[in-house]
């Protein structure tokens, strides 16, 4: 058996940048293991499954596994395969298009170059010390940016957001893998543990995100769930608008932009991510 597939580079603004994401089509044929055991061998960040296809409403159910494990929500993996299904799989040409996920139905638009999603009211998790992280990082206190607190918060996927002071810092940062996968798993609320670095110099915003996969460390070039928590973190704490763009990926050779649009009004936090994909190959995958 054979199925199609597409890779694109997400939040790239030109080809061999960004995070990669396979898209596979008809993936109703396949079993759940099977789907883990191709993410697996992509090895990208994560890969996508196709598992239903509405072409009249325009509409999709997909699946998103990392090469570790299933993923409740992604932003790099739903921008890509929208696109993916915009401009090359729908037969009516649209800009806004419906995409079920396993926390439910994402609306997601195109407008100009840019594919933007909304995001999911964000929960604020626990608070943490800077003090916490000199048993796993370089990190002293004076690196951290002490206007912010370090907070866990989650839009679908939970991420430890740390601000630190400046893109010096964020670009000497060692962690061990061991200790740091200790701490995660110690103090996390959720299943999905992984950290979120960033900095904010003037209006220049940059990021790192790690986490443990496969036991071993991971950084990812563009984190687009990571980034609506990040987003919602600094309507909480910054300014209550916000439209910027976000960094990441410089420090691995993958430069990332990913798009803020975000406002918080009485309690409700308005936050679109958005971002440019390149498309890179298409073929069929022999199961």
């Amino acid at each position: 058996m054979t199925i199609p597939f597409y890779i694109v580079d997400v939040f790239a603004e030109h080809k061999y940048a960004g995070n990669q994401l396979a898209v596979f089509l008809d993936a109703q044929k396949l079993s759940s293991e099977e789907m883990q055991t191709i993410a697996r061998e992509t090895n990208f960040a994560e890969s996508t499954f196709i598992t239903k296809l509405d072409q009249e409403n325009n509409a999709a159910t997909i699946r998103i596994f990392t090469p570790e494990h299933e993923m409740q929500f992604a932003g790099h993996p739903i921008l890509g395969t929208s696109w993916v299904l915009m401009h090359k799989i729908f037969e009516k040409r649209t800009e806004r298009i419906n995409l079920s996920v396993p926390i439910g139905d994402i609306v997601v638009y195109q407008s100009d170059d840019l594919v933007w999603l909304q995001a999911a009211q964000p929960e604020f998790l626990d608070v943490f010390l800077a003090e916490d992280f000199s048993s796993f990082s370089n990190l002293s206190p004076d690196d951290f940016d002490v206007k912010f607190p370090i907070q866990e918060v989650t839009t679908g996927s939970a991420f430890v957001i740390v601000p630190v002071k400046n893109a010096t810092v964020l670009q000497n940062l060692m962690l061990n893998q061991v200790k740091m996968d200790g701490w995660l798993r110690a103090h996390c609320k959720t299943n999905h543990r992984a950290f979120y670095f960033y900095c904010l110099e003037g209006t220049k915003l940059t990021s790192r995100m790690f986490c443990v996969e496969n036991n071993q460390l991971v950084e990812d070039a563009a984190t687009g769930s990571a980034s609506s928590c990040l987003q919602a973190f600094l309507l909480k704490y910054y300014s209550p608008e916000i439209q910027t763009i976000n960094y990441q990926g410089d420090f691995i050779n993958r430069p990332s932009q990913i798009y803020f649009d975000g406002k918080l009004e009485k309690d409700h936090f308005d936050i679109k991510i958005g971002g440019k994909t390149q498309f890179i190959a298409k073929g069929e995958w022999e199961v």
